[in-house]
């Protein structure tokens, strides 16, 4: 059994759920504590039943209560060096039994779960998307993605199941209040990934085993749900593709999705 569940997943806060039959992760911790526990009470689980936290990059969507829970619940929290140096009020809650480090490109384990970190395009100090192995099942989170290359389409592939940014719409961001300098943050190549370029690689990645994927890390502000859904929807069209053959949903960012059965 591989399970995954979106607690909350967008601009405002980041938290994904990971299980198998005896062990149990979180991606990231971006929101309050309060609402991560909450969030995990919605789906039957306990945070105290957490064996630990794996970290993609330290901006504070991802790692907003990321110390406390790990101070307050003994969670090991699996980083690399640079992100963890680069989140100090995060790290000074973490005791260093807890301070697990990982390098990129090398696997780890977590009780029956393995673990690779790849590299992503974001304006952070080192940060990483993550394929996630139990058995035969593999899963990938793939979020602040700047920009989408063969690189990346290769770490996805034989994933049956992808948590994938859908961020912006160009012509909403266009348009939006943002200053300009944010706006060029947002669509430059260490920025985030536009719902069309998602699609795009929806349509890269049908032929090798995906069967479902979940789009997230939506902005509240320059993106919609049922944009982002839509505009994936006509990519993939445009490419011919059977929309039979995949299951596409949308990450909530006030509540969890459905626990989803990866095999």
């Amino acid at each position: 059994m591989l399970n995954f569940c979106s607690l909350y997943s967008g601009s405002s806060g980041n938290c994904l759920f990971i299980e198998t039959n005896s062990t149990k992760i979180l991606v990231d911790c971006g929101t309050s504590l309060k609402k991560i526990t909450e969030g995990l009470k919605n789906i039957d689980r306990k945070i105290e039943d957490i064996d630990a936290i794996i970290v993609t990059h330290e901006h504070s969507d991802h790692v907003q209560s990321l110390g406390n829970a790990s101070k307050s619940f003994n969670i090991p929290v699996y980083t690399n060096f640079e992100t963890l140096e680069a989140m100090p009020k995060q790290k000074e809650k973490i005791s260093i039994e807890n301070q697990k480090l990982f390098e990129i490109g090398n696997e780890f384990n977590i009780g029956d779960l393995a673990i690779y970190p790849f590299s992503i395009p974001h304006d952070a100090a080192n940060p990483c998307g993550f394929n996630i192995f139990n058995n035969k099942s593999k899963l990938t989170v793939a979020t602040d993605l700047g920009h989408m290359d063969n690189t990346l389409i290769n770490n996805m592939k034989g994933s049956s199941f992808i948590l994938l940014e859908s961020n912006y719409d160009p012509e909403i961001l266009k348009c939006s209040k943002y200053p300009y300098i944010l706006k060029q943050r947002i669509s430059g190549p260490q920025g985030h990934l536009s719902n069309s370029t998602a699609g795009k690689t929806i349509s890269a990645l049908i032929k090798s085993d995906l069967k479902e994927v979940m789009l997230g890390h939506l902005s509240k502000e320059n993106n919609f749900p049922e944009l982002a859904y839509q505009t994936v929807i006509e990519e993939l069209q445009n490419s011919n593709i059977d929309l039979n053959e995949l299951r596409l949903s949308v990450a909530n960012r006030d509540k969890h999705s459905k626990i989803i059965n990866i095999s």
